[in-house]
């Protein structure tokens, strides 16, 4: 089995997206790779001052958990 990275940028800026990751149940706030837990990041606050990354830019990396339990911890984040 084999996870998979993917970002997306959420509607509203910083701040939702600031919103989006906390409020993930499944997904765990940390930046890795290699682990077998699926993570979510707000990429241009891990790079600190002066980056590049869009401040609405979330970067998800997929672990082993079902993909129904992520679609669905995603799903209601984002509400």
């Amino acid at each position: 089995m084999f996870g998979g990275m993917l970002s997306f940028e959420a509607k509203g800026g910083r701040i939702v997206a600031m919103q989006v990751a906390a409020k993930t149940n499944v997904f765990t706030r940390a930046t890795s790779l290699g682990g077998v837990e699926s993570l979510i990041e707000h990429r241009a606050s891990i790079e600190g001052p002066g980056s590049k990354s869009p401040e609405s830019l979330l970067r998800c990396s997929i672990g082993l958990e079902h993909p129904d339990d992520l679609i669905e911890d995603l799903d209601q984040a984002l509400r």
